[in-house]
């Protein structure tokens, strides 16, 4: 007979290999769906892009929870902090008409790859620094077309208890078309902690290990928050990029008054 603590270890296990199940056929039915984008307008688009995102994130094993205002319909460009390789597709639950400017380091991801780049995504090479002035360009078109695009502007993923520096190059997109700015808190909390550690994307970590270590968790959530949008017109793009930064930095602080208090010296 197992003991206790080989038994649960053995259901957590199962519980995972079920919700990784669960989570590539959940891809492989969005890439069916994808297919079909070119007959669909942009709204059943949006809805489609909406229903598998929320899709993906009770597959593998989270709740959606989304507050603050909603999210601005056209050109808006949204500015989030960058904590998982779940941070698209949780605020593509909540604002399903985002374009995203990503990495092309995620082109190489397995399916969901193929799913972002068709999902309208801008790519960035990271490694060549003018190509972000390519990108640049390509978001203030997509903007004067009205469209909403969403960027992390760390630049890579973070802790998740506070943002990392924000990079200001991409704000230039909006500044320059007075493109209103929307921030996006993302907070990713489990039963044991208001900021999870499960959902680390850092360092070395690949992303084979952080998807296991996603749908081992229990208790997952991920928490969406949109704050009201800023003005960017005539706005100087690093003042902008420290100011939004605070913005979401703030959110993330504790809510307890007790938490908040300073400890004893005694």
């Amino acid at each position: 007979m197992q003991p206790p603590g080989a038994a649960a270890r053995l259901l957590r296990s199962l519980r995972a290999a079920w919700r990784v199940g669960r989570a590539v056929l959940h891809v492989l039915h969005g890439m069916v769906v994808m297919t079909r984008f070119p007959a669909l307008d942009a709204a059943a688009r949006h809805e489609r892009i909406r229903w598998w995102s929320a899709g993906l994130l009770r597959a593998v094993g989270l709740r959606l929870q989304v507050s603050g205002v909603q999210p601005r319909p056209g050109a808006t460009l949204l500015v989030a902090n960058h904590v998982s390789w779940l941070d698209i597709a949780a605020i593509h639950a909540a604002a399903p008409h985002a374009r995203f400017v990503s990495k092309a380091d995620v082109l190489k991801w397995p399916l969901l790859g193929w799913l972002i780049r068709n999902a309208g995504t801008l790519f960035i090479e990271r490694e060549r620094k003018r190509d972000a002035v390519r990108v640049v360009h390509a978001m203030a078109s997509a903007l004067q077309a009205g469209d909403t695009v969403a960027v992390f502007p760390e630049g890579t993923t973070g802790p998740g208890d506070a943002p990392l520096p924000f990079h200001a190059n991409l704000l230039q997109a909006a500044v320059a078309t007075g493109t209103p700015v929307q921030p996006v808190v993302l907070r990713f909390a489990d039963a044991g902690a208001p900021f999870s550690a499960a959902v680390h994307f850092l360092g070395e970590t690949t992303l084979l290990q952080s998807i296991w270590r996603v749908v081992s968790a229990h208790g997952l959530c991920a928490h969406v928050h949109l704050l009201p949008p800023v003005g960017s017109e005539h706005a100087d793009r690093r003042l902008l990029a420290g100011h939004l930064r605070d913005l979401i930095a703030q959110q993330l602080l504790p809510r307890d008054p007790i938490a908040q208090r300073p400890a004893s010296l005694s």
